[in-house]
Parts: structure tokens; sequence; C-alpha cells
């Protein structure tokens, strides 16, 4: 493969690796499917690899890039493309759509080192339909995992309380450049109809309990969450007193908040 060195060089503290194969930009986009009448934001195009692509699917596109190399670059090479200079953990996903009736669909190939917070942003967001996502193996691989394994923690938890994760496909090194020391994983999340659970799922309390919990994740839920439940004045359930964070499923979690949150205690 020719890597692509024209237009300008990749900056390390953007965490910028830029794709560079054609075949996995296909890939990438023919899992956006965005429904009609959908809006669909591409994050950190770079030198629009994905953008040429999107663009000639979904024309009313919206790109935000913090780089202005970037910027300057698809501004020139795409007039009418409508890009946003900004800094996508700054972004008020439902303010940059603008219409609450049309489903948001986000697109982007993560910078490794602020991937986890894109994440909680776009969990936050309340208005993201869809997400196609490419990302380091690893955080990938904690997105969909199970409990009792070591992957399993805060992100499984809140990711599969909100959507319905999945993983795509894996990519080689090389289909970037520069090249990472890691592999990379394509991840497509799906945010179900507006429900309890999901709503539940969106609370402060429950984030707050799921992070002290795998704070001391080899702990007993009793002893690990003695701090948190006094401050919460409430009493630890018996069903959960002597189980781990990593025993619980998602359900259970929502579950320990609601009980904990309840004015009966």
């Amino acid at each position: 493969m020719t890597e692509r060195r024209d237009s300008f060089r990749p900056r390390k503290r953007l965490g910028q690796h830029f794709l560079v194969d054609p075949n996995t930009v296909r890939r990438i986009v023919a899992e956006v499917e965005a429904p009609v009448g959908a809006q669909v934001v591409e994050i950190g195009p770079g030198r629009g690899a994905l953008t040429t692509v999107l663009r000639s699917l979904y024309p009313d596109m919206i790109a935000v890039e913090v780089d202005p190399r970037s910027v300057a670059l698809l501004s020139e090479k795409y007039p009418d493309l409508d890009i946003r200079e900004m800094d996508v953990l700054k972004v008020d996903w439902r303010r940059l759509v603008g219409d609450p009736s049309r489903p948001l669909v986000v697109v982007g190939n993560l910078p490794y080192n602020i991937t986890s917070q894109i994440l909680f942003g776009l969990l936050e967001s309340g208005c993201v339909s869809r997400a196609v996502l490419t990302m380091q193996k690893e955080v990938a691989e904690r997105l969909v995992a199970v409990p009792r394994t070591k992957e399993y923690g805060i992100l499984s938890v809140i990711v599969q309380l909100i959507t319905i994760p999945s993983i795509r496909f894996h990519l080689s090194p090389n289909v970037f450049y520069p090249k990472p020391e890691v592999w990379s994983s394509t991840v497509r999340l799906e945010w179900p109809p507006e429900n309890e659970t999901t709503a539940a799922a969106q609370s402060e309390f429950l984030r707050r309990l799921v992070r002290a919990a795998f704070n001391q994740r080899r702990k007993m839920l009793r002893n690990s969450l003695s701090s948190f439940v006094d401050e919460a004045g409430r009493s630890l359930p018996d069903w959960v007193g002597m189980k781990r964070a990593e025993e619980l499923t998602p359900s259970e979690f929502l579950r320990l908040a609601d009980d904990l949150s309840s004015d009966s205690g």
C-alpha cells in the first residue's frame, strides 16, 4: 500500500492516524446505513478519506474538525461541505443538528487518546441514533465485554445500558498513516427507542455508582461501595453485598441504582 504523504503530516498531539486504504474506507461507510432524513456528522475528517465517500451519499453531512489544516484542505476541496472548526469534546450535539426530529448518525475514525471522552459525550447527548466509530481494538472489546471478564468495566456497563454495541471488523495497522502500534476495530452503536431503561441509564447517580464499584473491582461490593452508600444514606441490598463489580450485569447495576435511590432505601 502506498502511504499518502501529500497534504500534511499527522500531528501526534492530536492523535491523528489517517486512513489510507480505500477498501477499508468503503467498508466503514457501508456500515453507516443512515435512514432517509438523517443528519450525518463525521468526527475528525483529517485528510478526507471517509469524507469523500460519505458526502457522495449524504450531501448535507457535517464535518467536525479541530485541526485548521484539515479545515483549510477540505474547504478548498469541497467548497459546499458544512465543516465546523471545533473541539469534538465541546460539541453540543442537539444544537449541532438543529432539528430534533432528525435522526443523528455519527461517523468517525477516533483519536485513541480521547476515545472514551468522545464516547461518553455521545452517550450523554440524548439525540444520537447510530454511531459507526473506529477505535483501538482494546477499547472496542471493552464496549461489548460480558461480566466476569477482564475487559468488562465502567464503559461496558454504560454503553450496553444505553446502546446495542457490536464490533463489525478489525483493522490492521497497515491501513493507517502513520501505522499505530496496535490493531483497531470498527464498532457500530445502535440507540434503541427511548424507554424507561435508557432514561434511567442516563442518570448521574448510576454513573457515579458504577465508577465507585469498579474503582475497587476486586473487592466485594459491600466494601467497595461502603462510602458511596453511606453518602447516599442507604443500605446495600442483601442480594448484592457478596458480589464484586465485575459479576453484576448492566441490568443489575440499573436495579442496584434504583434500590439505592428509591425512597424506600
